[in-house]
């Protein structure tokens, strides 16, 4: 009996075993699929990476005139408000350059490099800001069009891709064989053009700030260019820059490190905001259309603000009472991202918040709110009683315009003195019918004779006008 107990024993083990090595192998070939997928180091040319790097940092001759165009372009995307037209500037402007040179040779830690790029960058943006304050200057649109307006603070969303398109623009370069430098820096242009185009419309326009926000947007987006850069390069082992003095390539190396680290900082605190500050919005929106329900009451406008921790709700309808409100307050503090926030309710029948204390910008949105939904009503009813009146011609029958017909009844039959319609419903216990009945008076000095002829004449006419095959005509003499 132990014997079989331990033979048991035994086999449950060696069992266990194997499928801890089946596991095992399993996890090696996983690691080694990913790794064969996913590793770009031996693939990678490091030197012609460089020099291509290098060769894209000048700005001039050519690129400047691209540059030159691709700007005018884009200014007149953004001036008509037409993202189709700003995207086509993208695929033609030389942006990338300067910028990735920057986290290239901070990586590398190529001071000459870095103060070529500095220098081309500079020329960069002075041309660029230059040429759109030009065209907005002699531009005849000066109206504040959305496309503009995005360009004038950073979101998380710029963040994302200025840091992905660098990411993608660096890992191409970085390829053996021919790079498609020109279709990813469209990439880098999305980021880059239409700050520096919105900064030339505020100088234009003395709009200072349109231009402060968009400068501050073009730096943020061009930081993250340049930090992607860095640290693919870091990553995928660029050799650093040998100099003949070993104590100034250990200073060189100190100096860009440090720069490495003042850029990364300020940027990796500005992302967490930028973040932070779009999932309270998210939340502050998803949190209002799924709590803020009273019966009787309709929410007409609700705004937060994530640097005063407000969320602000105009509602119309019924009085809310307190408790309700300190129910939702509540709610609100159960979720993570709004746990600071404060929900204030203002309410359109509480006469303790007149309405004309209302901001101008929140009277006009609820204002505009109500015209649109009133006018959706309107049409609303409007197509209804369209329906309603064809349905209801359908049924009387009405195919014809009465007075149309009774003129020209009056010209072919000069004896009609007078006619009369109507739909007369009959029926025969089995179908129900509609016919239309027409009451002909006529002049009673016409003969006899002719009055038949007259009327036979005019009953043919009328089938045939109105194409009917039931009809009926009653004479009057």
């Amino acid at each position: 009996m132990a014997d079989i107990k331990n033979t048991e024993t035994e086999s449950k083990s060696s069992n266990g075993e194997n499928l801890r090595e089946d596991a095992k192998e399993i996890k090696e070939k996983a690691r080694t699929f990913f790794s064969r997928l996913l590793d770009i180091r031996e693939d990678t040319d490091r030197e012609s990476t460089v020099e291509a790097v290098q060769k894209d940092i000048s700005f001039k001759g050519h690129n400047a005139w691209i540059l030159i165009f691709s700007i005018f372009v884009a200014s007149i995307g953004l001036n008509v408000s037409s993202t189709a037209v700003v995207i086509g500037a993208m695929l033609i402007s030389p942006l990338m350059g300067p910028i990735v040179g920057v986290g290239m040779s901070v990586a590398i830690n190529d001071v000459d490099t870095l103060k070529r790029s500095f220098v081309n960058l500079g020329i960069m943006v002075g041309l660029s800001v230059i040429t759109a304050s030009i065209y907005f200057f002699i531009s005849p649109v000066k109206n504040e069009t959305p496309e503009l307006i995005a360009r004038t603070y950073p979101t998380i969303l710029d963040v994302l891709v200025a840091i992905f398109g660098g990411l993608a623009l660096i890992v191409a370069k970085t390829k053996k064989g021919t790079i498609a430098s020109v279709i990813l820096g469209v990439a880098i242009a999305t980021a880059l053009m239409p700050p520096l185009c919105t900064v030339g419309y505020g100088l234009a326009n003395a709009k200072w700030d349109f231009a402060l926000g968009a400068l501050y947007l073009f730096s943020i987006n061009a930081v993250f260019i340049a930090l992607s850069t860095f640290v693919v390069s870091k990553l995928l082992g660029f050799p650093l820059v040998k100099y003949a003095n070993s104590k100034r390539r250990k200073r060189t190396a100190q100096i860009a490190s440090t720069v490495a680290i003042i850029v990364m900082i300020p940027s990796v605190v500005l992302f967490v905001k930028l973040l932070r500050q779009q999932v309270f919005q998210s939340k502050a929106t998803e949190f209002i259309e799924n709590s803020i329900r009273y019966s009787g009451t309709e929410t007409l406008k609700a705004t937060s603000d994530y640097k005063t921790k407000t969320i602000d709700v105009y509602m119309i309808g019924n009085t809310i009472p307190g408790a309700t409100i300190t129910t939702w307050q509540e709610r609100l503090g159960e979720i993570e991202a709004l746990k600071e926030a404060q929900l204030i309710v203002h309410q359109g029948n509480d006469q303790s918040q007149d309405i004309n204390q209302l901001s101008t910008e929140v009277r006009s949105g609820i204002l505009e709110d109500l015209y649109v939904k009133n006018q959706e009503v309107l049409q609303n009813k409007d197509r209804r009683i369209e329906l309603l009146e064809s349905e209801l011609s359908k049924y009387r029958g009405d195919k014809f315009s009465f007075v149309s017909l009774s003129k020209e009844a009056k010209i072919n039959y000069e004896n009609i003195q007078e006619i009369g319609y109507s739909n007369l419903i009959t029926t025969n216990f089995q179908k129900t019918d509609t016919i239309p009945t027409f009451t002909v008076i006529w002049n009673d000095k016409i003969g006899n004779k002719e009055l038949v002829s007259q009327q036979s004449k005019f009953a043919d006419w009328m089938r045939v006008r109105l194409d009917l095959d039931t009809l009926s005509i009653k004479n009057v003499r």
